[in-house]
């Protein structure tokens, strides 16, 4: 317990001091970034995280930019007993391409979102800090345009959310799920 609680605090520390500098790709393009992505990782420290990551799958998210600069993001993901799960957010744009910001309802917490990494027909790594009652957190997705990741992409975000904190054990490539019917 008391490792692991050290652990925990010096991977926050780690957060804190690598995750301001984390900048969005220059030359991030919205119309790009726009259909359908596979949500092939996830890498947070997050309790909710830690508590359900053997139980999660891979799912979908659809990324629509609006006239005025914003990105709807809709999730889905097909759960067990054949329900599907869904979540919606309507993302800020900011004075930062590549970055947005919202509020999460169903959290209650607000999300600073930057797309670091770019391959626009192959992958996409989001970096967002979500921040509930002052405190902050972590949250590294990895967006696949197929349900196949190679070995060298899942290298990489293993090591880019090492790099802003996450412990290695929350750091997981989703398996293969099927999909939820359109909406």
């Amino acid at each position: 317990m008391r490792t692991t609680l050290l652990r925990m605090l010096t991977a926050l520390t780690c957060v804190l001091a690598a995750c301001a500098d984390i900048m969005p790709l220059p030359d991030f393009s919205l119309e790009k970034i726009a259909g359908k992505w596979y949500m092939a990782g996830f890498a947070t420290n997050a309790q909710w995280f830690v508590t359900n990551k053997d139980t999660m799958k891979m799912g979908t998210a659809m990324l629509a930019p609006t006239d005025g600069g914003d990105l709807d993001l809709s999730y889905a993901t097909l759960n067990a007993d054949g329900t599907c799960w869904r979540m919606t957010h309507l993302a800020k744009k900011t004075d930062t391409p590549g970055r947005f910001t919202f509020h999460s309802q169903v959290w209650n917490n607000d999300n600073d979102m930057r797309f670091v990494d770019v391959v626009y027909d192959d992958y996409a790594v989001v970096h967002t800090i979500k921040t509930k009652e002052g405190v902050s957190e972590v949250l590294n997705k990895l967006y696949s345009r197929s349900n196949e990741t190679s070995t060298d992409l899942q290298q990489k975000f293993l090591q880019f959310s090492q790099e802003t904190g996450v412990l290695s054990e929350n750091i997981v490539i989703l398996p293969k799920n099927d999909e939820c019917p359109e909406a």
